[in-house]
């Protein structure tokens, strides 16, 4: 879950329970990108997306997991 956590900015003020939800998808989207580009820039972007979308209310770890994918132009 750490790796996720450096990419929340200080106001972005997520309970425990979501922030596990967070590191699920996030993990979930980069092991999707494994044998891909693992640079940390494409990391940086999955994590956005997710917490982008985590601000605005989902909650869904695959869905947030592939729009993530998505924002990088993966489909799963």
């Amino acid at each position: 879950m750490a790796e996720i956590l450096q990419f929340i900015r200080p106001d972005n003020s997520f309970d425990p329970e979501t922030l596990t939800i967070l590191a699920a998808a996030y993990d979930k989207a980069v092991a999707g990108i494994h044998d891909r580009d693992q640079s940390k820039v494409v990391r940086e972007v999955v994590a956005k997306r997710i917490i982008a979308l985590a601000m605005k209310g989902e909650r869904d770890p695959e869905r947030l997991c592939q729009s993530a994918l998505a924002a990088i132009g993966l489909n799963k």
